[in-house]
């Protein structure tokens, strides 16, 4: 019996043989190391498999047999042939960016993707604006600036982005993040701002309403493009940048430091209960007012409940009525000054 020595076939999969193709390669080995393909018709697609790896080859002097190859001498040549194939996708992955820069400047004006209007661009979606997003930050250098309302962050969207923000910092950059002060109740939110902090960003929370506004390199500012968020413009004029790196910095001006600590200050604890009053007083259901603070309706709730034993009432009508007989300025006068735990 002749068996071709020729070079063995270099296999691409992702992973090793299946169970099935693992006993069928033992069983040829222990009758002899050569089997009949015809002998075998039930397990076609496992000798496929472990022809298309390399552990067996046919046989040349008869057509329907395969003979088993030893693994150790098919792991050496795979081991070899698989580096250099690493190392040629290493010169591939090196040249990607400048080989396919022209293309992708050629993306950026389509307008599929978004609707040009002159230096502004719409992108629709949410895994469009994400994506575009990403791109942003990636290439982001110098200074990355984020206004955030909505309350705390889930854990899953911040372990997503957390890589992305350092690594604005590790290129030598600054980041700045503004958020509402209901961000200091949500446990996976300040697990984020403790990790950025500790890397040199600054943070900071504004007890007012503003909306989402990112700026990167001073270059591209991101603001939202429709009410319900599924809309992003995404500008590049300068002017209107210029216009909203001022609006940033006024924000910035009036806001408090966010340290990650787990005591929320007690300016921070007035200002949002004189807007849960404010609330109230107007007649805002408590599921609204949870939204428009981007707390939860149970950190609310706890709220509220404290405020019924600063006031000394049982019930929220009591509550209201001895809101509603006081100035705003008395109310926020009487609030607690004692700093509150944010929660798990």
């Amino acid at each position: 019996m002749r068996i071709s020595r020729d070079s063995v076939p270099v296999h691409s999969a992702d992973e090793l043989l299946s169970v099935a193709a693992h006993e069928v390669y033992l069983s040829i080995v222990r009758s002899g190391g050569r089997a009949n393909t015809a002998e075998h018709q039930a397990a076609e697609k496992q000798i496929q498999e472990l022809l298309d790896f390399g552990l067996l080859i046919h046989d040349t002097d008869d057509p329907s047999g395969v003979v088993a190859v030893d693994p150790r001498a098919l792991s050496i040549s795979l081991n070899s042939a698989w580096q250099r194939e690493a190392a040629h996708l290493l010169q591939r992955s090196a040249a990607l960016t400048a080989g396919l820069r022209d293309l992708g400047d050629a993306f950026s004006e389509l307008n599929g993707g978004g609707e040009a209007g002159g230096k502004i661009e719409y992108v629709h979606g949410f895994t469009a604006i994400d994506q575009r997003l990403g791109m942003l930050v990636e290439n982001c250098s110098h200074e990355l600036l984020t206004a955030q309302p909505g309350g705390g962050r889930s854990a899953e969207t911040l372990r997503a982005v957390i890589d992305r923000d350092l690594g604005v910092l590790q290129r030598g950059g600054i980041t700045r993040s503004i958020y509402q002060p209901s961000a200091r109740y949500s446990s996976p939110t300040l697990d984020y701002v403790e990790t950025m902090t500790a890397a040199g960003s600054q943070i900071r929370t504004l007890g007012e309403p503003f909306s989402i506004l990112i700026i990167a390199d001073r270059k591209t500012a991101v603001i939202p493009g429709s009410e319900d968020m599924k809309q992003a413009a995404f500008i590049k004029d300068q002017a209107v940048v210029s216009y909203l790196l001022q609006v940033f910095e006024s924000l910035w001006e009036r806001a408090i430091p966010f340290h990650a600590s787990r005591e929320v200050p007690p300016q921070v604890l007035s200002s949002l209960r004189r807007q849960i009053i404010r609330s109230m007083a107007q007649g805002v259901g408590h599921r609204v007012i949870a939204r428009n603070l981007g707390l939860s309706e149970r950190t609310l709730a706890r709220h509220i409940a404290e405020m019924r034993e600063d006031y000394g009432v049982d019930t929220l009508f009591q509550l209201g009525w001895k809101l509603a007989q006081e100035p705003e300025q008395v109310i926020a006068d009487e609030l607690p000054t004692e700093p509150a735990t944010a929660e798990d």
